[in-house]
């Protein structure tokens, strides 16, 4: 539900006070303890309360039953449909929304999956016109460069000190930050100027990143918004690695949505072609040697040459000899120093990490000739003029001629596409099929998902072609995904965290940078991960003492409506009377944010926090006058299972 002027008004006065400093200390006291219960809860299984006494009252029985209309085909034996739900919308999705249940209940589960499934059948024109207001994402790479240039180039450009492009740039950031409306939302006004002060290059990543946490939090296509964050850190780029920064934006837009559910092969291809992918791993430069020494060689008599005729050169008469001291253009003197030629030859970093990485993992069998071979087919694809026009460009002048053979196979095409089938072969191989199937399935099911899963996906992968939408079909439509085991075996990474906990509150977020920030300092700044690998999918890198203290605080400053650019009313969700009684607020928050799914010792670790003074704003026995919902709820969200999806 998105907020009315008057509802955020009304957000506004309901916002707590600004704790004092005798309050915090007693507030982190308070949140230290919550701690180290809560992580002793997320080291464990979770067993949803609601669904453990169905399962004591019909452990005789084989399957749950689920109504035809709601389920269709899909094969949920294990789950409720309230699990089933939850389920959904926390692998398939950002996590819900509070509209988001009552519509699946609505329609059915199958038929919200399948248009998940077409996301081209999904209306997403609301976040195309919240998306309006960063103009970067429709720039080019060129265009990129000619607006926010490096002070050093920009100098260059215009024959100016790198020093006065430096005071430029402040003098635009000045401008920018006076230049922003006072609202008299502190959140609000912060969060401007805080957007204001990022000019020059720094703008385009974090355009970017906003941009990245809007989709997550409010488009409609979700599972195309997942599958995007999915095969971005799968085809991982590094924003601060040279010109890479420039390159992302069309990155994003061009290589890796558009690829997101189609053929595998297509989407492997257009990230080699990819000057940003190109550039990171440095296939850009990656030629021939022989055939650059030729082609050096070449240019340098052409230079000569035409230098001959340059300058006013006139030789000398017949019978006289040149004067002492004097040059043919072209040629340098005899004392003159000349420039040490570039040195450039075959460069085995992408022809390795496409392998390891991206096609049939590290343990395929490869040797390090494979990765020559492969690295041979490459060459020659590289970017025309990375800082003006950083186009890719097929050089054939700097390929590798012949026959190449890549694990057995014969690659000898001619040109440009000795890569193209090369790669094509990569991505048909039965190694990459289970590779891709295995890497999807740890996302979507468990760290360590069953081998009859990564089987039947395997399969689908080979029978299509390696269509993607295909392959994450034949998982959907497992068992093994509606599995007990499966339900909430996942912990969220700090960005699926941050997703789904702006969902979860339906927060109206009217500058996103504080938001995205906070992704950053829960350990996953967003397009700033240097190791081609990515960010892990694994839990056990998210889980430990400082990284929950962070979720916690995270969770506790959005629920009491602190983060700056944003606006949450949680007096809509849980009702005006709660905000007297601590144990309604409590129920309410579980009902909203967990569908009442929640184990038995954490009701019992939250129930024991509601007389805590922090949570009752009261005294001794002084009367409750009004309950701190934001802390309930900042608990709630903080709880393992919200943690887990």
């Amino acid at each position: 539900m998105k907020l009315t002027r008057s509802k955020r008004s009304l957000a506004a006065q309901r916002k707590p006070a600004r704790l004092t400093g005798r309050a915090v200390a007693v507030e982190a006291a308070f949140v230290a303890g919550v701690l180290a219960i809560l992580l002793s809860l997320l080291g464990s299984a979770v067993v949803p309360a609601a669904s453990a006494g169905k399962r004591d009252k019909n452990k005789n029985t084989d399957a749950i039953a689920l109504s035809k209309k709601f389920k269709g085909k899909l094969p949920i034996t294990e789950l409720t449909e309230d699990e089933a739900i939850d389920h959904a919308l926390n692998r398939l999705a950002y996590g819900p929304r509070p509209e988001d249940v009552e519509r699946i209940r609505e329609i059915g589960l199958e038929k919200w999956i399948e248009q998940q499934l077409n996301p081209d059948s999904i209306d997403d024109s609301a976040l195309d016109t919240r998306l309006k207001k960063y103009p970067t994402l429709k720039m080019s790479s060129q265009e990129l460069l000619q607006e926010f240039p490096q002070p050093a180039q920009a100098a260059k450009q215009q024959g100016v000190t790198k020093e006065e492009i430096q005071e430029e740039q402040r003098e635009k950031r000045r401008e920018a930050m006076t230049s922003v409306l006072v609202t008299g939302d502190d959140n609000l006004d912060k969060a401007q100027l805080q957007l204001a002060m990022i000019q020059g290059p720094g703008r385009i990543v974090a355009e970017l990143s906003m941009a990245k946490v809007d989709r997550a939090i409010y488009s409609q296509r979700q599972l195309e918004a997942v599958m995007e964050d999915f095969w971005f850190n799968h085809f991982n780029v590094y924003a601060n690695k040279g010109a890479d920064r420039w390159f992302l934006t069309s990155y994003m837009r061009d290589t890796i949505r558009p690829g997101t559910l189609g053929k595998f092969d297509d989407l492997l291809i257009a990230t080699a072609k990819s000057p940003a992918m190109l550039f990171f791993l440095d296939n850009w430069q990656s030629v021939d040697p022989e055939a650059f020494q030729k082609w050096r060689q070449q240019m340098e008599g052409r230079r000569r040459f035409q230098g001959m005729f340059r300058g006013g050169f006139t030789p000398p008469m017949p019978g006289e000899f040149p004067r002492q001291g004097a040059t043919m253009p072209g040629f340098p003197a005899a004392n003159q120093q000349q420039q040490r030629p570039e040195e450039r030859g075959l460069n085995e970093n992408y022809g390795r990490e496409v392998m390891e990485l991206h096609t049939i993992g590290v343990d395929a069998g490869y040797t390090q000739q494979d990765v020559i071979e492969m690295a041979k087919c490459l060459t020659g694809w590289t970017i025309r003029e990375p800082r003006r026009d950083p186009e890719y460009v097929f050089k054939p002048e700097f390929h590798t001629q012949g026959k190449k053979i890549v694990m057995g196979h014969t690659i000898d095409y001619g040109g440009e596409k000795d890569g193209e089938e090369a790669l094509r072969m990569l991505a048909n191989d039965p190694r990459a099929a289970a590779f891709i199937s295995t890497e999807i399935a740890r996302h979507f099911v468990s760290d360590n998902p069953p081998q009859s899963l990564i089987d039947r996906m395997t399969r689908e992968y080979q029978e299509s072609g390696g269509n993607i939408r295909d392959v994450l079909h034949a998982m959907i439509y497992s068992p093994e995904f509606w599995s007990k085991q499966a339900y909430r075996a996942k912990v969220k990474t700090p960005f699926e965290l941050v997703a789904s906990t702006a969902r979860a509150l339906d927060a109206d977020i009217a500058v996103s940078l504080p938001v995205a920030q906070w992704v950053g300092r829960m350990g996953e700044p967003l397009f700033l991960c240097e190791p081609p690998t990515g960010y892990s999918d694994k839990s056990e890198t998210w889980v430990n003492t400082g990284a929950l203290l962070n979720r916690l605080n995270f969770a506790l400053s959005f629920a009491s409506d602190h983060m700056l650019g944003a606006t949450v009313d949680l007096g809509i969700m849980l009702g005006d009377d709660a905000s007297k009684d601590a144990e309604m607020a409590l129920s309410r928050a579980l009902d909203v944010f967990l569908n009442g799914q929640v184990a038995p010792g954490t009701r019992d670790t939250l129930e024991e926090r509601l007389k805590d003074p922090q949570i009752l704003q009261a005294k001794l026995d002084d009367p409750v006058k009004q309950v701190n919902e934001g802390l309930i709820s900042g608990l709630v969200l903080g709880a393992p299972e919200f943690q887990r999806r």
